[in-house]
């Protein structure tokens, strides 16, 4: 029997021993030795043996700090090796689909899933359109900000592309040599590449950063996804993709979410728009360059050689004129970045998709009319689908600010304009104060005198204004954070008829705390009760829903149910109005903020609220993890679409009214045992900066975002969700992911419910997604290594952490006794191999962490040492493959 895993072994020993030479060469060989003795004593102690994890421990609390920092480089590299070698192994098993019969696609590939709709009898008409209607927009954030450097994520790529050079059956062994010998080259340098960022991130770092995914990835991802979606559709229904078609489009909040983050000012914002439209015109550029080099075609249509004033070689001289547009679109931007007016150009930049496209279809309706469609299809069509895919811009941009400062801008408005009193008005007195400027007749008004406004006053003020000046195609939706009233939707409203932003972008009002999701749905029908704004939205309205603040507040079980919730009855009142939703879904890259498999996620949500349309975020370390190769861009793309037409077209059934009751028993126990915990044991938030590397992970580079809103408090409740998911990450115990199950499913046991909550899980899909995400992070945690984290807190406080350790031994207990199963990753083995292979690799770095936070607090600001805790910051996420 094949084993389809042993290349992926074999990688991960190549590579492993490429290092240790680098190692050897560079550091000498008592640093390798070291290392070996590091890797045999913690293989050991996984194994099982209690005296070798001791004795690791204090080999590594021994160390001086100038070795440490070596011991716990090499594991961290080892373990970013291990990363590429298992993504590039996805792309191999990707291929070796591919080679398999006709009948054996890959699961959740487009022809996987359309030919077993097929096969279950759903009309291929029907499937096709359905394709064809999907709206799938990704929407890259900036947090939690990758961690790893750009420098070194280009040196990892090109160590991915030399194991697919590998991997070439026809190498030469002289081709085999070199490419092995370039291998060993990338890994000395990334070895001598300083993993530490030493100065702050600022939000343009990070737009830069987002946009390279773009040029690297994306760009050549998208028209090979579109062709096998294509391949897939006439194969299954016998209707092609429509030319136009893009079920996957592309968003940012990069350079535009400005909530709690001071450093996203209204300049960066039109920078980021800008620095978009400059790289989207390069690609362009590019691409039309080697359409015209391909068509020297003479024979063409009368319709596009009248367009080309009769040149001989029509379909070169009418791309000619596209590439001059794009050379001047390109010029335009670069003149708006330097805050230059544009030059005079003979040709005239490209302001809209529409306007690029006509050019592209002219020329493809010819070909196609002249007996040359397998030319069309050709980079031409992949041309097409770029731009109906990403547009002039790459990603359109979002702007995200809180509501509070909405009221505050509004508030100084109203008394400078003399509307009346808003700050302290009451909720229906702001609605009537907002729709009377809403509805009064277009004016000019007098321009504000900013100058008597707060800095937080001008700065929302002058956002706005900013966004009337770019052009509509630049900007996506206006999502305001910490929604929870109808006059938090129009006080948007009113701001961008303020700053005369003729073209107004859709508000989309973001439920994230338990209580605002909880009244979502009735926030909603206020809402959508007012005429003028059932007018303003033509009967489409955006709605996005936060996993963070919720999972923070209740853990991450109840977040789930509430979120489950929310959507049922948001999509209810929406349905109640005759208004079509799109969801946004706010996922952050962890289990405990939403994170997991998509095709999961999506299969999991409440059969009305997948209508097609929905918006997702993708944050941080997810976006390189999904996006950052190629092939495993098609995937993603691919299992994304897949999972979105599966639960359109056979939706699953809806829960009964008994599970739903039980769900909502076990989301209550869950909530009081987690709150029970974070939020009303005296000295927990004490003991939560004590044992965790908390405060450290606020003070080093990984992101421009502070870790707390302004303002806040140091409770749990003032800090951000990703900080706070972080830190349970790094000490290995994943407690907001899995804390308050633990006594919720005992507490239903005990009730004699075990036969209910088997029932659910083998029948309901959300309950079993929701429980095997939280058994995957109960089998990626490691209570062990938590323990020593104890050790930086007094001994006061430890009883705290022996408490958590034995709720986490509850959890575990209670989940298995719900699937009945010995493991937490029984039916995920290939997961289970994974993380057995690389903890033995983690717990070094973990227990070097604890010993450098110790000397840390002892007041040595000892750069040496901060250094070495970014080292294994670094090391750890890279291990546990998250940041939070």
């Amino acid at each position: 029997m094949t084993d389809w895993h042993q290349p992926l072994r074999d990688d991960v020993r190549q590579l492993g021993d490429l290092l240790g030479q680098v190692l050897k060469v560079h550091d000498g060989p008592e640093l390798f030795d070291r290392v070996e003795r590091v890797r045999a004593l913690s293989k050991r102690a996984h194994a099982g043996d209690d005296r070798a994890f001791d004795e690791l421990a204090d080999l590594m609390r021994a160390l001086p700090e100038a070795v440490a920092l070596r011991v716990a480089r090499a594991f961290a590299h080892f373990l970013s090796l291990a990363n590429i070698a298992e993504q590039h192994h996805r792309v191999r098993r990707r291929r070796d689909h591919a080679r398999e019969p006709e009948g054996r696609p890959q699961r959740g590939s487009s022809l996987e899933t359309l030919g077993r709709l097929r096969a279950a009898g759903f009309d291929a008409a029907a499937l096709a359109r359905a394709a064809a209607s999907i709206r799938i927009e990704l929407v890259l954030t900036a947090h939690p900000t990758e961690i790893v450097r750009r420098t070194l994520l280009q040196k990892h790529h090109r160590i991915a592309r030399l194991l697919d050079v590998l991997d070439r059956s026809d190498l030469t062994p002289p081709a085999r040599h070199d490419a092995t010998e370039a291998l060993q080259r990338e890994i000395a340098l990334a070895w001598q590449t300083d993993e530490v960022r030493h100065d702050p991130v600022s939000p343009l770092d990070e737009v830069r950063a987002g946009l390279v995914v773009f040029e690297e990835s994306l760009w050549d991802a998208v028209p090979v996804y579109m062709r096998a979606l294509d391949r897939a559709l006439v194969a299954t229904t016998g209707t092609p993709l429509p030319l136009g078609a893009a079920p996957i489009g592309f968003g940012s909040w990069i350079g535009g979410d400005r909530d709690g983050n001071r450093a996203v000012t209204p300049e960066v914002t039109r920078q980021a728009a800008w620095l978009a439209r400059w790289v989207a015109a390069d690609l362009y550029l590019r691409e039309v360059q080697a359409l015209r080099d391909d068509l020297s075609l003479t024979t063409a249509t009368g319709e596009l050689r009248d367009r080309a004033g009769g040149a001989r070689e029509p379909y070169r001289a009418l791309l000619a004129e596209v590439r001059d547009r794009l050379t001047a679109t390109r010029a335009w931007a670069e003149a708006a970045l330097r805050h230059e007016p544009p030059a005079a150009a003979a040709a005239k930049p490209y302001f809209e998709a529409a306007d690029l496209a006509e050019s592209l279809q002219l020329c493809y309706r010819s070909l196609d009319s002249t007996g040359n469609p397998l030319i069309a299809a050709g980079r031409l069509t992949d041309l097409l689908r770029r731009v109906a895919v990403f547009g002039v811009t790459l990603a359109r941009l979002d702007i995200r600010q809180e509501a509070s400062r909405h009221a505050d801008a509004v508030a100084w408005i109203a008394r400078t304009r003399g509307w009346g009193a808003y700050g302290d008005a009451s909720e229906s007195d702001r609605q009537a104060l907002l729709l009377r400027q809403l509805t009064a007749g277009e004016r000019v008004a007098e321009p504000l005198p900013l100058a008597t406004a707060s800095d937080e006053q001008r700065d929302v003020i002058e956002t706005f204004q900013m966004a009337a000046q770019l052009h509509p195609e630049s900007l996506g939706a206006y999502v305001i954070t910490m929604a929870s009233a109808p006059s938090d939707v129009l006080a948007v409203e009113l701001l961008q008829r303020v700053a005369a932003q003729r073209h107004r972008q859709r508000v989309v009002p973001l439920f994230e705390t338990r209580a605002d999701l909880h009244r979502a749905a009735a926030t909603m029908g206020d809402l959508l009760a007012i005429p003028w704004y059932r007018d303003r939205i033509q009967g489409r309205q955006e709605i996005m829903v936060g996993y963070s603040d919720s999972s923070k507040e209740a853990g991450r079980f109840a977040a789930a149910w509430t979120l489950y919730r929310a959507q049922e009855e948001i999509v209810a009142a929406c349905e109640a109005r005759d208004v079509a939703v799109t969801l946004f879904h706010g996922r952050g890259g962890s289990i405990g903020r939403g994170g997991g498999p998509a095709y999961l996620a999506i299969q999991s949500q409440p059969a009305k609220a997948m209508t097609g349309s929905l918006r997702i975020t993708e944050q941080g370390e997810t976006i390189e993890a999904k996006f950052g190769l190629v092939d495993i861009a098609v995937r993603t793309l691919e299992v994304y679409t897949t999972a979105t037409l599966d639960a359109m077209v056979a939706p699953l059934p809806a829960p009964t009214p008994e599970w739903h009751a039980c769900l909502d028993r076990i989301s209550a126990d869950a909530t009081a045992a987690y709150r029970a915990v974070v939020y009303d044991t005296p000295a927990f938030v004490e003991y939560f900066h004590l044992a965790t590397p908390a405060p450290e992970l606020e003070s080093i580079n990984i992101g421009s975002r502070p870790a707390r809103r302004p303002g806040s408090s140091a409770a749990v409740g003032g800090l951000r969700a990703i900080p706070w998911q972080f830190a349970w990450i790094q000490t290995r115990l994943l407690l907001p992911s899995w804390l308050g199950i633990d006594e919720a499913l005992a507490r239903a046991h005990a009730r004699g419910e075990a036969a209910l909550l088997r029932e659910m899980y083998y029948g309901w899909t959300f309950f079993r997604s929701t429980l095997q995400l939280i058994a995957i992070a109960l089998a990626e945690a490691d209570p062990r290594i938590a323990a020593g984290y104890d050790r930086l807190a007094p001994p006061a406080l430890r009883s705290i952490g022996q408490d958590l350790r034995r709720r986490y031994a509850q959890a575990v207990e209670a989940l298995l006794g719900v699937t009945g199963q010995t493991d937490l990753l029984q039916d995920n083995p290939v997961l289970r191999r994974s993380i057995d292979v690389r903890n033995p690799y983690v717990d070094p770095i973990n227990l070097v962490q604890v010993e450098v936070l110790r000397r840390m607090r002892e007041h040595r600001p000892d750069p040496q040492l901060r250094h070495a805790f970014v080292v294994t910051v670094n090391g750890i996420a890279a291990g546990m493959r998250n940041t939070g």
